[in-house]
């Protein structure tokens, strides 16, 4: 491979003028039918004297902008439980609960039906009042503050006064309060804890810390909130802005949003981490209550044991959707007020406050070239997007298991999910942006993949930023060779060295590619929203397609490792 030889860098576009704020409102549709399975497999711990397996039936629901028609759902066992019960709880989620008594064999139980998802989005017509009045009795246990929707800790019912306190309907009171959640929080996984206040506190949590946290505030308003759990489907869908398009994707796995009642519009979906009245039909909805606690019944895992013994089921969950019809025509059209992280929904013809924001990011300035001869690098650096679940299983995976006063056990799911792109799609190329406030003596840059072969070679390819796309090529690492790297499951750092090559970059914005050759099968993990990077920062090209017109609402983890100058100050 050709390698250059780079000195001082400073080909570097810089950011110039403002960044407004990043809402959408769409246009458009989707219309979608799948047939869904989910599978799991539970091999019980010899001691285990019963075991009982969970699940919530899939059920119709419409709203103005998102429905589900549920068809077929038909739940079938490996081997036949012992007894088998079905319920309806307080929330109106039917619960099919199986049991085996002294279970000496693995058993999987497939769930499987078709749906129809449809989601239109036009004007959106709503004039319930804020303070809100006059709520049916059926939704009014959606007020109530829980151990994870604490809705009544005076921290949270301040926030909520402060955010709402000039807000006249009630879709202002909650579009105030969804900006601050957008912009306070920052997606991991997985958290330390999944209830509002860590989420609140720490401006951090996955989908349920996102529900939990929009819940309380919305609550504390005297806004009914309740929670739905359901599973979100990986296939990406495109909205169209102008002569660019935007790359929406979900990971394939548990998901956590919510819904709001409106008196006039009724129960609406939000998903918090983006979307305002809608979700995308790449969300199935399955049960919903008052929080996650109130939410674990499907998939959820119990079983009883021998006194004293610490065994515990293994456990496995695959899920598939076939699309046997899709037709998405989405556009976006960008405002000047809302949230500085993306947030998405369709026009609304409301009263609220529509506040022109401007987000201006320091712009980072060149060091002057007599001043940077100047400058000794001697401090290590690491930058990037560094937090993603290392050498995980996800299939696999499971939140904790719990002891009940009785001496049942249960686990309780996960909402770990494989946030991930396939990257070494022929004809495709794909580059994160970063940006630098120091110079740095540039040594690798890291990416978080996961390599499903050990066919092939790749490498990273570092250009200059020009317009927010890639511009020049500035230098190439060095190759690395699947075959030569030891397999561990899950995704971990591979680093792409620039050995001898003597990189010094100036600070500014500058984007790392990922090129390959043989033939290699590689995701790369990627965090939901943009945690250190440019809006438009993640992009990928087609063959003729020199404009990077792609763009993706995501944010690839990478990791710039080098040397920098110690206590070094911008002039």
């Amino acid at each position: 491979m050709k390698r250059f030889a780079v000195g001082l860098l400073a080909c570097v576009t810089f950011f110039t003028g403002p960044a407004f704020a990043e809402n959408y409102l769409l246009n458009g549709g989707q219309d979608s039918a799948i047939a869904y399975q989910m599978v799991q497999s539970i091999t019980p711990a010899p001691d285990t004297r019963k075991l009982f397996l969970s699940y919530v039936k899939p059920v119709s629901f419409t709203s103005p902008t998102y429905n589900q028609a549920v068809e077929s759902v038909n739940i079938t066992f490996s081997v036949a439980p012992d007894s088998q019960t079905s319920k309806t709880d307080e929330n109106g989620n039917t619960i099919m609960e199986a049991a085996w008594n002294n279970p000496a064999q693995p058993v999987s139980a497939t769930l499987a039906f078709n749906v129809k998802n449809s989601v239109r989005l036009d004007t959106l017509k709503t004039s319930a009042p804020f303070p809100v009045a006059g709520l049916p009795d059926a939704v009014k246990p959606y007020l109530a503050a829980t151990d994870q929707v604490p809705a009544s800790d005076p921290a949270i019912t301040q926030k909520a006064r402060e955010l709402t306190a000039s807000a006249e309907t009630q879709f202002d009171a909650v579009r105030r309060v969804l900006t601050w959640v957008i912009d306070h929080m920052r997606y991991v996984q997985p958290p330390e804890s999944y209830d509002a206040m860590y989420a609140f506190t720490s401006g951090k949590g996955n989908c349920q810390n996102y529900s939990h946290l929009s819940a309380a505030l919305m609550r504390a308003a005297g806004i009914p909130v309740r929670i739905v759990n359901g599973v979100t489907l990986k296939n990406p869908y495109e909205i169209k802005q102008g002569d660019t398009v935007l790359i929406m994707k979900n990971a394939e796995g548990r998901h956590s949003w919510i819904e709001v009642y409106f008196p006039d519009l009724k129960w609406v979906p939000f998903d918090p981490q983006c979307t305002e009245l809608f979700v995308s039909n790449r969300f199935i909805r399955v049960e919903v209550g008052l929080d996650n606690n109130d939410t674990e019944n499907d998939g959820l895992i119990r079983w009883t044991r021998v006194k004293g013994s610490t065994g515990k089921p293994s456990f496995r969950e695959d899920i598939r959707a076939d699309f046997l019809s899709d037709n998405v025509t989405l556009a976006g059209t960008k405002t000047d007020y809302g949230p500085k992280n993306k947030m998405f929904g369709p026009p609304v013809t409301a009263a609220f406050q529509k506040v022109t924001k401007v987000y201006k990011e320091p712009e980072p300035e060149p060091v002057k070239p007599e001043r940077l001869k100047t400058l000794v690098f001697s401090e290590p650096f690491v930058f990037g997007n560094l937090e993603f679940p290392k050498h995980l299983d996800f299939q696999t995976a499971r939140a904790r298991t719990e002891e009940a006063p009785d001496g049942s056990m249960k686990m309780v799911k996960t909402f770990l999910v494989e946030t991930a792109e396939y990257v070494t799609t022929q004809g495709k190329k794909y580059a994160q942006s970063f940006v630098l406030d120091r110079p740095v003596k540039l040594s690798a840059i890291g990416l978080a993949l996961h390599n499903f072969s050990s066919d092939g070679q790749l490498w990273v390819e570092l250009f200059t930023d020009k317009n927010g796309i890639p511009d020049q090529q500035m230098a190439v690492s060095d190759m690395v060779f699947l075959a030569d790297r030891v397999y561990k499951p899950g995704y971990d750092w591979v680093n792409f060295a620039f050995a001898g090559q003597e990189i010094v970059l100036q600070p500014g914005r500058y984007w790392a590619a990922l090129g390959f050759t043989g033939g290699p099968i590689v995701n790369w993990f990627f965090s939901y929203g943009k945690p250190t990077g440019p809006q438009d920062g993640t992009r990928y090209r087609t063959l003729f397609d020199e404009q990077w017109s792609h763009s993706h609402a995501f944010e690839f983890n990478y990791r710039v490792t080098g040397l920098a100058p110690k206590d070094f100050k911008a002039e």
